[in-house]
């Protein structure tokens, strides 16, 4: 909870890249993220077009624009399906948040797009899954799965979307820092 970091990631391909082709100093900055510190104990606000409270099943669908607000932290999407529990039958206190349809993901300095998202609010952790794009200015990333651990701050980003052997490749664009910057 105290390092979140969307491009986190980006640091960590600068570390792994060789030598030759290490990404410049400033993809490197880039790990100070506007989620670092993200509070993931926050409220969370949800609004959109329906509802359907499954309450038997500890589940409400949000569908048709809806937004979702934690702190800096905003997923939209065109449906999200919420998990939740009642402890002690008192209020529902949400444990997880299924993304589809265009998702879109948003802190102060990064945005984020996929056709799935996972919010698994219980361990602290953001799955985005299929076609995502990561970008913060002018640098980019994409690929087909991004995990972030808003407790530790890792992030990573795969080319394939499960552990299968085939797959996408990772790719990137960053920017270079003027002569004498």
């Amino acid at each position: 909870m105290r390092r979140p970091a969307w491009l986190a990631l980006l640091a960590l391909a600068a570390v792994a890249a060789p030598a030759a082709v290490r990404a410049p100093a400033a993809a490197q900055s880039l790990a100070a993220s506007a989620l670092r510190g993200h509070d993931s104990r926050a409220p969370i606000d949800v609004d959109a077009d329906r509802i359907e409270v499954l309450d038997s099943a500890s589940q409400a669908i949000f569908s048709g624009n809806v937004r979702v607000r934690q702190g800096s932290l905003s997923i939209e999407a065109a449906r999200i399906r919420v998990a939740y529990v009642r402890a002690g039958g008192g209020d529902p206190v949400i444990r997880r948040l299924d993304a589809e349809g265009d998702v879109r993901m948003r802190s102060p300095s990064e945005q984020a797009r996929a056709r799935f998202a996972i919010y698994d609010v219980e361990n602290r952790i953001l799955t985005l899954i299929g076609g995502v794009e990561l970008a913060r200015g002018v640098e980019r990333l994409s690929g087909n799965r991004l995990t972030i651990n808003l407790e530790s701050g890792r992030s990573t980003l795969d080319g394939r979307a499960s552990d299968s052997a085939s797959g996408g490749r990772v790719t990137g664009r960053f920017a270079v820092p003027a002569k004498g910057k």
